[in-house]
């Protein structure tokens, strides 16, 4: 699939969908899938809500040991280039409100971004084998969103953080319901060769659901996201 900026026929702005890879899964690499996804962890953040490197559902945590819940920063959060993201948007946010504009340059870059942390996302919530690129390139992931209709809505962009928090404590408990299917699914994938068909589009959903959340979190559209898995 590719991942463009260009208009579609959807009825949310935002398209994030994977390429199923249910069977024949390649057991090595997803045995040892947290170690190979590193790179891109660091650079842009692992499966799971967050922003801005803020809040994520981490695999490990700044005390030094393994786990799970929010953290500033480490691989649940959005990683460094994260970081800059969220840098970007809080300064996207003040342009928006004095010029109801949102900087090209700044968009683009979260563009850039998030396409590269969808990529990588997939493949660190073990949706597919092949490995991911860095930056922009050909990998089974579509990740579509436009360009918003200018004059931005100042209420909307303004309060942000505010209209985003009924998603944040849902996201929060869905990560949580999101790991335990993750690991019975990397079990199932290493025994049988095969991630379950339920767990797999609970997956996808998740992720399409916290990707819509992120992608309105750093500003990138204005309509406000559903409460739903669906495409």
């Amino acid at each position: 699939m590719n991942d463009t900026a260009a208009p579609m026929p959807a009825s949310y702005p935002i398209e994030y969908d994977v390429e199923p890879q249910l069977t024949d899964r390649n057991r090595l690499t997803v045995g040892f899938r947290i170690i190979l996804a590193i790179p891109h962890l660091l650079l842009v953040g692992g499966p799971g809500f967050a922003f801005g490197g803020g809040l994520g559902f981490v695999w490990w945590r700044g005390d030094g040991g393994w786990g799970m819940g929010p953290e500033i920063s480490g691989f649940g959060g959005n990683g460094v280039i994260g970081l800059a993201a969220g840098v970007a948007a809080i300064v996207a946010w003040f342009a928006i409100l004095f010029t109801r504009s949102h900087p090209r340059g700044i968009w683009d870059f979260t563009h850039y971004f998030m396409r590269w942390r969808t990529r990588a996302i997939a493949y660190s919530a073990l949706l597919r084998d092949e490995y991911p690129p860095f930056g922009d390139g050909d990998y089974p992931v579509t990740y579509r969103v436009e360009y918003p209709a200018e004059p931005r809505d100042l209420w909307s962009v303004g309060l942000r953080l505010i209209y985003a928090i009924p998603h944040i404590i849902v996201l929060f408990f869905l990560s949580i319901a999101w790991f335990v299917t993750a690991v019975i699914a990397w079990f199932a994938i290493l025994f049988t060769g095969a991630y379950p068909e339920g767990l797999y589009r609970f997956a996808v959903g998740y992720l399409r659901w916290t990707v819509r959340v992120e992608t309105y979190l750093y500003l990138m559209r204005d309509e406000y996201p559903p409460f739903s898995f669906d495409a």
